[in-house]
């Protein structure tokens, strides 16, 4: 007798809890994906249906330690949902601090010109021209394959015409001013010890700067300072140790800087103005 979906979701659930702090989210995700409906729509209508033979397949993916938004090739951001994969970072919940930190200072009137500085996925460029559709951005970014999955993402949410995408290292060559900057450098110490999960999938690249973590910060605080146009805002994202650190860097280039925290309660965005 086939397994129903209901069993198999617990069955999966119980053999992901020692690597997953959501093993049972995670297991009704990949579900879903199996069976090509909404998480919602699957727990809903489905649960006492035969479970699919794929499903078995992506639950070995999952216990792998493979990111979920990798396996299933989306995540959602913000107000949009992003496809993603291997190359470029996953977005986390965390990052939509940066948003948060610009609507608290834009409101609905928004920014006009918008750059998101190592774009990846497109995920706070994309979420910032959801948000405002009088706005218009570039997102910048050196990985070829990084560029094409924002632009495809652009492309897919109707936000291609309001978008490009550039390759370049950080803003070197870029003019300005912008209205709002977003950026989500790398900040991992390069001696770090991140969880499988991130270190054997995630592109390095995006993850680790130096000895210190700060190496790209040293290189952006000037960029910063020559993009931002008066009455902007740079919003960018560190590790929650990293506050006085990144916030010396930026004030020796003129810049005021001020500290948003995650939902957590952790440091999570340096805010800059002039």
């Amino acid at each position: 007798m086939a397994e129903r979906i209901r069993a198999a979701l617990s069955r999966a659930t119980m053999a992901l809890k020692p690597l997953s702090d959501t093993a049972g989210l995670d297991a009704e995700v990949l579900m879903a994906h199996a069976i090509g409906v909404s998480r919602e729509a699957m727990l809903l209508h489905h649960l006492e249906h035969d479970s699919p033979p794929s499903f078995d397949s992506l639950l070995a993916r999952r216990l792998d330690a493979e990111p979920v938004a990798y396996i299933v090739g989306r995540r959602d951001f913000w107000t949009i949902e992003l496809e993603v994969a291997p190359g470029v970072l996953i977005p986390r919940a965390d990052s939509e601090t940066l948003i948060e930190a610009a609507v608290a200072h834009f409101g609905s009137k928004g920014p006009t010109r918008v750059i998101d500085l190592g774009t990846g996925s497109g995920a706070l460029l994309l979420a910032a021209l959801a948000e405002w559709p009088g706005a218009t951005g570039v997102g910048i970014d050196l990985s070829d394959e990084a560029l094409a999955i924002a632009a495809a993402n652009a492309e897919r949410l109707g936000l291609a015409p309001r978008a490009a995408f550039v390759k370049a290292d950080w803003a070197y060559g870029v003019e300005g001013p912008f209205d709002l900057i977003l950026c989500n450098p790398p900040y991992v110490e390069s001696g770090a010890t991140l969880s499988r999960e991130v270190a054997a999938y995630e592109p390095a690249t995006a993850l680790y700067a130096g000895p210190d973590g700060l190496a790209d910060y040293r290189r952006l605080a000037p960029q910063l300072c020559r993009l931002l146009g008066e009455g902007g805002l740079a919003a960018i994202e560190i590790g929650a140790t990293q506050t006085l650190a990144v916030s010396a860097l930026l004030a020796e280039q003129g810049l005021l800087t001020f500290v948003r925290r995650d939902l957590a309660g952790r440091d999570r965005c340096i805010c800059a103005v002039r």
